[in-house]
């Protein structure tokens, strides 16, 4: 193989690498946003949804509040969980490559 044809071959492997990552943040980010301003959009529209009682002492939108954080600490997780597993693997890949050149 050619170094020529060689670093074609790291290129290809780092866009897609890329595209890769920018794929999931976007996915990602676009999720908690939708989950974060659909909040957001009850509590100023339709207050009266979040208030409901569902307990003595307790509204509905305490518990949906508290589904916002934990979504977003999923959210987090899931994109820490696919970067340790397939990003950093696929950037040793990358680099490993390289250095055998």
């Amino acid at each position: 193989m050619s170094a020529e044809s060689a670093r074609h071959i790291d290129e290809a492997a780092f866009r897609k690498l890329v595209r890769a990552k920018w794929t999931i943040s976007l996915i990602l980010t676009a999720l908690i946003l939708c989950i974060y301003f659909g909040f957001i959009l009850v509590l100023a529209f339709s207050r009266d949804v979040l208030t409901a009682k569902i307990g003595v002492h307790m509204t509905l939108g305490l518990p949906v509040g508290l589904g916002v954080i934990l979504a977003a600490c999923l959210l987090t997780g899931i994109y820490v969980f696919w970067a340790n597993r397939t990003y950093d693997a696929s950037v040793r890949d990358i680099i490993r490559s390289m250095r055998r050149k």
